[in-house]
């Protein structure tokens, strides 16, 4: 089994509603959960004129391949009603892959780790919560130290 990492959200219609079913989806097409951080308000990145986002960080076991999870949850999106449209656009949910085992791919498609986790830390404060100790494979520090260092100033909330 494969030890996972992801950053589930949206800011768009009863935002607890659809963490509550992504997070049902997940375990139903992806893998166990094993542990779930607290809920955070986060203020939207990149592009501001949009309701605040709610985050949750998961750790899930799961026998996906990387792309074979990647599939599975972009169809998780989709059911649930995702729309792409423009990059940092308000969404009804959002699936990230931040950390899978301790794997380190670069493709077109795929990048793991999340090539933006240090920046961000309405990713850090959730990912803070269930593996401050994790060190990340490509940085060399743990998400603690990360969080610690990370230079964002948008507002994040524990709920």
């Amino acid at each position: 089994m494969n030890k996972v990492y992801l950053l589930i959200g949206g800011n768009e219609g009863n935002r607890f509603l659809h963490m509550q079913q992504v997070r049902a989806n997940i375990e139903h097409i992806c893998g166990a959960i094993e542990q779930v951080s607290s809920v955070y308000q986060t203020a939207p990145w990149g592009k501001s004129d949009q309701p605040d986002f709610l985050n949750q960080a998961l750790l899930i076991d799961s026998s996906l391949l990387p792309h074979e999870l990647l599939n599975a949850i972009l169809s998780i999106e989709k059911k649930m009603g995702r729309i792409r449209t423009v990059k940092n656009a308000a969404r009804i949910i959002d699936v990230d892959i931040l950390f899978y085992n301790r794997e380190i791919i670069s493709e077109p498609d795929l990048k793991i780790p999340h090539p933006r986790i240090a920046e961000r830390r309405f990713v850090l404060a959730p990912l803070n919560d269930i593996a401050p100790e994790y060190v990340h494979p490509v940085l060399g520090k743990t998400v603690q130290m990360l969080f610690r260092e990370c230079t964002d100033t948008l507002a994040v909330k524990k709920i």
